[in-house]
């Protein structure tokens, strides 16, 4: 029942060529105008609010490695009010294999394994995915990602190169470019705090961690064959509540998020994943993590601090 009552109350809340060294510049803008003959291209509009269906983990990619997926089975498809990550994966370091395990453990003893979502902490990239609820307010020279869940807010730096020293942050360090239609985000030095992770299942990142991720515009029928993908794997359900709920009437173009991460101190390779968002219904929602957690069931470790944190 705990375990129920946790995932509830979650949801709840919820409404590039990969390099892998910190001072490496991100890939260089593609498709401006290099002549005076020349125009540049039309930037595709992100604009809106976008939802997914909710559940634990990443899309697996159609081929090549993918993310660590769910033990836990319901059946036949992964159980959201159990999440052991599958520590055999092949993309796991034996190191990040056993930390893994012991989330999994703590899922497998009845108790909720800390994460930063369930203890009101910044999620970094790319564990903050998992908020189903998402804006793009994007500007010539800069973009900001807002997502649903406890006002997380990522800024993008336009056609930019990283520093040579990055300062890690929550978010760490993104610039971006736009490559025809397709947008790409490039993140390196995100902060590790008490409960950071790559996923919901524990997985562990270093500060060596690299993101690259590619959002475009997908026709309607491509966005329904990925989300029916999706929960041939997982199961994952909307709650119309958080004001995200799908708009069955809405029959335009969705928005997929293709990613891929590398970090040579926890990952044996670099792996891919996807996110898949379509129009949701009502405004977007109000969540304040820290206003919804229950002593009874959490022994949550909301952040404070006696001065800001800049």
């Amino acid at each position: 029942m705990h375990k129920q009552w946790h995932f509830v109350l979650i949801m709840a809340l919820v409404a590039a060529t990969p390099t892998s060294a910190w001072g490496q510049n991100a890939a260089p803008a593609i498709g401006l105008a290099n002549s005076g003959t020349q125009s540049a291209p039309s930037i595709p509009d992100f604009s809106g609010i976008w939802g997914h269906l909710f559940g634990p983990g990443f899309e697996p990619p159609l081929s090549g490695p993918g993310p660590v997926t769910n033990r836990s089975r319901r059946n036949g498809v992964s159980d959201v009010y159990q999440l052991v990550g599958d520590y055999t994966n092949p993309i796991l370091k034996p190191q990040a294999a056993e930390v893994l395990k012991k989330h999994g453990e703590i899922e497998l003893s009845g108790a909720n394994s800390p994460t930063p979502s369930n203890q009101c902490w910044p999620g970094g990239v790319p564990y903050v995915f998992w908020n189903n609820g998402m804006q793009m307010l994007q500007q010539p020279d800069k973009i900001a990602i807002l997502y649903s869940n406890d006002h997380e807010v990522r800024h993008v730096r336009m056609n930019q190169v990283h520093p040579p020293r990055v300062t890690p942050s929550w978010y760490g360090d993104s610039v971006g470019h736009y490559e025809g239609d397709t947008l790409v985000i490039d993140t390196v030095g995100v902060k590790i705090g008490p409960f950071s992770m790559v996923d919901m299942y524990g997985t562990p990142y270093t500060e060596r961690m690299h993101v690259v991720e590619r959002y475009r515009l997908i026709d309607y029928e491509a966005a329904k064959e990925a989300e029916e993908r999706a929960e041939r794997e997982k199961l994952r359900f909307e709650v119309a509540e958080s004001g995200l709920a799908r708009d069955p009437d809405y029959k335009g173009k969705g928005l997929q998020l293709q990613f891929t991460v590398e970090d040579e101190d926890v990952f044996t390779m670099p792996w891919s994943a996807t996110v898949t968002y379509r129009r949701p219904l009502g405004e977007w929602p109000e969540m304040v993590c820290a206003h919804n957690k229950d002593p009874q069931l959490y022994n949550t470790a909301i952040p404070t601090a006696d001065k800001p944190d800049f």
